[in-house]
This record gives structure tokens, C-alpha cells and sequence, in this order.
């Protein structure tokens, strides 16, 4: 029996960019998947195109502009009447719930957390006060609270998972694993990968908005790079990334080996001419979309448990793990000129995606999901009896600031 075509809108806080980050990646998964599915989607944003957003036109996915605290919301979300409304991140949660919930009341309203704010944040806040991880911010109750209003939660990392349920004490029926969804390694796209003799370098790759990475490039160029290219002085390090700032432009150095390139048109391909990927990252949260691109064209990557987390499972990491900078030179310079350790380290990338990230062991289990809690949403609703209250008193309050914004803006 065929399923009825559902409608689906998807609030983004930006028009997705798949080749600045791995957020826009990840957006642009999700909407496969649900067009796979046979969804009707509208992606609607308030925020403005760049270069860079991806082409909709070629899709059946429908385009349309939002404007922000404004009455005109409500009009559109009215007509589109929609079966399923899903945010894009908690922050598109917090600006358009209480319209959604107003206007269409028995949409099923999933959040996309894209990874836990909260936990990047108190991971920064400790590393630079050098204190306890605080994990009870204001961000987690902003972001916890948009938990809890919603029906389902998608959430990239086990790790986060975790501490969702076990810091947080979030009933597990509000949140649901689903990774980055990704082709299977088979041996027609191994034989294309370069061989090792025939790439150089180390590479790093990063949206410059996002502060781990520019936090990593600054690890790279005062503690990693000079003792690195002291061992391997014929080296270079070449830095990728959108949205490169001036900051980040000034610590271009010829002389020295480490090259600021700016944005790279294509990740993938950019990536699979190095030997290897260094990326050590301090803080964060979430899977790293940088990694899951190295695996896919056979660059290992040498990285701390931070960057790393999560991603493997139980499985072995494709290069190394090392959280002291001393010994993360070491394992960098003997994966770079170990033949046998980096071939090895490749196919540990090519067991990770192939077992941890293949599309085919979450599509189908994610839209059972998803139909399920429709069928049955009032009775899920009333298991989330905090979740009501939170939609009550945010309701109010959300509402008459955003109605005092409109009317202020009619002025």
C-alpha cells in the first residue's frame, strides 16, 4: 500500500551551505532522505542567499523567503498547512515554535540540533577559564527547554545521547540517533583514491565561522607546525576554509610551510591529494563532517579525542588519537612516512563509514519513527508533560516579545 505524500517544512536558520560546513551537509542529507521518502518539502529561511547556498531549482524542494517576528509567518505556515515541521537548530526553534505550535498544532515538530551548543559552549568556557566542565549554562536551558517543547530531537552524536539522558534526565523517547548518512566505500570508488606515492602534504579543513576550528589552526600554527616542519622541512601545511578572516589570512607564511588557501570548491577533492589530514581539535561537540570526508576519499587523519569523538564506535580510527601535542607530532610524522601504517589506517576510515554511517541502516528505521509518533501524537505529548508546560508559558512569553517586535517594526 503506497503512504499519503506528506508535506514537510524545514525552518533553516541559513540556507544550507554543503560546501562551507558540515552543517549545510548535513541539511542537505536530510532532505534526501525525506525526498527519497516521497515528502513534499518546502525549506523556507529568513536569512539571505549567498554564493554558496545550494541550488533547490534542481530539486522538487520548494524555495520561500520569511521574515522574522512578523505576522506574515502565520499567514504562509496557515496555506502550507504542513504534516511535519522541522527546525534547524534550536535558535529557529525558539524564533518560529510558538507560531507553528499556534498555527498547526497537530504538525509533528522534530528539531535538528546540528550538535549540542551547550556542550561546545561549556567545552570553550572550560578550556579558556581552565575550570570544571560546567555543563548548566544558559544556552543549556535555552537549548534543553527546545528539547522538551519538541516531539523528536535528532541528535549526531552517541556521545551527546548520552549525556542527554543521563545529565539532563531527557526521557528517551524525545531524542533519536541519526549520524551523518553516507555511501558505502565499495572497491570501484577505492580504486579511484590517489596512492600514497603520489600525494603530499598535510592538510586542514574548516569553516572559519565556526570557533574550534579557527581555535585548531591556532593550535597548528604555534604548537604543532614548528616542530613539525623542523622534521619534515620538504612539508607543507596547507589550511582550507570558508569564510576566511583576516586574522586567519595574516598566518599565511611561505617561508615557513604553512599556507593559507582560503576556501576549497571541493572538499573531498581538496582533501584526497594529501597524505594526511591534522586536525587538533580542542573543543566541540557533534561528529566532524571534515573527518567523515577524509575517510570517504582514503586520507587518514591524526586528531585528539575530542575531535575523534564519538565517530568510531568500537572500531579503530583511521591514523591516530593523541591528545599530547608531543606525541600527536610523532604519530603525524610516522603516518605520513609509514606506507604500511597509512594503508592500514585507510581501511579503518573505510570500516567506520561502511559500519557506523551507511544510509541504509538508519533511512528506513528514522521514517518508521517518524510515522509512528505521528500516529499516535497526542499520547506521546501527554508522556511530555513537561514539554506542554514549557509550549504554555513559552507560548506566552515568546509570543508578546515577538508581537512587541512586530509592532515595533511597523513603526
Amino acid at each position: 500500500m503506497s503512504r499519503s505524500v506528506k508535506k514537510l517544512l524545514i525552518i533553516g536558520l541559513v540556507w544550507p551551505e554543503p560546501t562551507s560546513s558540515a552543517a549545510g551537509t548535513r541539511m542537505i542529507q536530510l532532505v534526501d532522505l525525506f525526498l527519497n521518502k516521497h515528502y513534499e518539502i518546502t525549506f523556507a529561511s529568513a536569512a539571505s542567499k549567498s554564493d554558496f547556498s545550494y541550488d533547490f531549482t534542481q530539486t522538487p524542494v520548494i524555495e520561500q523567503q520569511i521574515k522574522l517576528n512578523d505576522e506574515s509567518f502565520n499567514s504562509f505556515l496557515k496555506t502550507l498547512n504542513p504534516e511535519i515541521v522541522m527546525f534547524d537548530r534550536f535558535m529557529v526553534e525558539e524564533q518560529y515554535g510558538w507560531r507553528v505550535q499556534q498555527e498547526c498544532p497537530d504538525a509533528l515538530r522534530i528539531l535538528d540540533t546540528e550538535d549540542l551548543h551547550c556542550l561546545r559552549s561549556a567545552r570553550q568556557q572550560s578550556g579558556k577559564k581552565k575550570q570544571v566542565l560546567d555543563l548548566f549554562s544558559d544556552t543549556a536551558k535555552r537549548e534543553i527547554a527546545s528539547i522538551l517543547r519538541c516531539d523528536l530531537s535528532l541528535i549526531i552524536s552517541e556521545v551527546e545521547i548520552d549525556i542527554l539522558k543521563n545529565q539532563f534526565k531527557i526521557d528517551a523517547s524525545l531524542i533519536y540517533y541519526l549520524p551523518f548518512l553516507e555511501e558505502e566505500i565499495d572497491q570501484q570508488v577505492i580504486e579511484k583514491w590517489i596512492p600514497f606515492e603520489d600525494r603530499a602534504d598535510f592538510v586542514f579543513i574548516g569553516n572559519f565561522l565556526h570557533e574550534p576550528n579557527w581555535n585548531t589552526v591556532q593550535v597548528l600554527k604555534t604548537r604543532i607546525w614548528p616542530v613539525l616542519r623542523k622534521r619534515l622541512p620538504s612539508v607543507n601545511l596547507n589550511i582550507f576554509g570558508s569564510y576566511a578572516s583576516q586574522k586567519v589570512l595574516q598566518l599565511d607564511n611561505k617561508s615557513e610551510k604553512f599556507l593559507i588557501k582560503g576556501r576549497a570548491v571541493d572538499a573531498k577533492e581538496t582533501i584526497a591529494k594529501h597524505r594526511i589530514l591534522l586536525a587538533p581539535i580542542q573543543f566541540g561537540a557533534g561528529v566532524k563532517g571534515k573527518f567523515i570526508d577524509a575517510m570517504q576519499v582514503g586520507t587518514p587523519s591524526v586528531t585528539t579525542s575530542v575531535g575523534a569523538e564519538a565517530m568510531k564506535g568500537n572500531l579503530d580510527w583511521n591514523g591516530s588519537i593523541e591528545d599530547d601535542l608531543e606525541l600527536f607530532i610523532e604519530e603525524a610524522i610516522k603516518l605520513y612516512q609509514d606506507k604500511t601504517a597509512w594503508q592500514a589506517a585507510q581501511q579503518n576510515g573505510i570500516d567506520i563509514i561502511n559500519q557506523r554511517y551507511s544510509t541504509k541502516y538508519f533511512a528506513d528505521q528514522f521514517i518508521k519513527e517518524i510515522d509512528r509518533l505521528a500516529s499516535d501524537l497526542t499520547a506521546h505529548r501527554q508522556n511530555n508533560f513537561f514539554g506542554q508546560i514549557l509550549n504554555h508559558h513559552t507560548a506566552q512569553s515568546t509570543k508578546y516579545m515577538s508581537l512587541w517586535i512586530e509592532e515595533k517594526n511597523k513603526k
